[in-house]
């Protein structure tokens, strides 16, 4: 049976990183309108406590999208997770996605926090979203490059704490397509309750193989891929929405999956980008 991937759209949060690609309220509704035509299943519109400015488009999203989910990012802070809930309250359907990092180089020098603190604060992160919503979504940041019995035990406590989806990222773009892959697979076998949840890849393209790593994830049974429009992003972008849509479109056979996007909206989307943003396909 084909399978179904949730296509998670990060344009206007994580796209919005890359330089120069900054919008208005009015630009970012405008590419929400059109994300919502081009149907993917969420986007992140926003990451709400990070400024007012941000907060406000979420919000002002939230309102007027009916068919996607909409998503805030949140650090794993009860701060942060009030002002997500907060902000994607009027949309019908509302996603929080809490992050904490769990790579020994990240909590060491980047959060000075123990494996265990970071092990209670992502549980408590995770139950605090349940308050704003039952769709909640835990990224073990530079998950990657975590060491994996660690990731086995933090995914199975926010599974058990209420998340409904597990992202697994490539933060710093350093992974290769066979090793992602294999890595999205152990968890799917070591995880206990992962069958319960959706197990996401969300890919840097460092070294050119965003997309083709996420498609090994695909393969390895990934069931959602956290991408771009036009690939545009932090550093040298994220996975290309079009890049996985047309993948799986064209090599249905060799993926056995399929999404929702209706790709005679991948033209617009990308024309309408690059005029808001001035970043202009390469």
């Amino acid at each position: 049976m084909t399978d179904r991937l949730i296509i998670f759209d990060t344009t206007l949060r994580d796209g919005e990183q890359s330089p120069g690609a900054s919008m208005t309220q009015e630009e970012k509704l405008r590419i929400a309108l059109q994300l919502e035509r081009l149907g993917v299943d969420v986007m992140e519109a926003g990451f709400a406590a990070s400024s007012q400015g941000d907060f406000d488009a979420i919000h002002q999203i939230a309102r007027h999208v009916k068919d996607s989910t909409v998503c805030s990012l949140s650090r794993a802070s009860i701060k942060d997770i009030e002002r997500a809930g907060e902000a994607i309250a009027p949309a019908p359907r509302r996603r929080i996605h809490t992050f904490i990092a769990t790579s020994p180089l990240h909590m060491q020098a980047k959060l000075r926090m123990t494996p265990d603190e970071v092990f209670e604060r992502a549980v408590a992160a995770v139950r605090a979203c349940t308050k704003y919503t039952d769709d909640i979504e835990f990224s073990a940041e530079d998950g990657y490059r975590s060491d994996p019995e660690f990731l086995y035990r933090i995914c199975e406590a926010v599974i058990d704490a209420g998340a409904t989806t597990v992202n697994i990222p490539d933060t710093v773009g350093y992974a290769v397509p066979y090793e992602y892959g294999e890595l999205i697979s152990y968890v799917i076998k070591n995880v206990k309750g992962i069958e319960k949840v959706d197990v996401s890849v969300h890919c840097h393209n460092d070294l050119g193989m965003a997309t083709a790593n996420s498609l090994a994830a695909v393969k390895a049974g990934a069931t959602q891929v956290e991408c771009t429009v036009n690939g545009i992003g932090e550093r040298a972008g994220n996975t290309a929405l079009e890049e996985v849509v047309m993948a799986l479109y064209t090599r249905k056979n060799f993926f056995d999956a399929e999404c929702g996007v209706d790709t005679t909206q991948i033209f617009k989307s990308s024309k309408l980008l690059s005029m808001i943003t001035g970043v202009k396909v390469q």
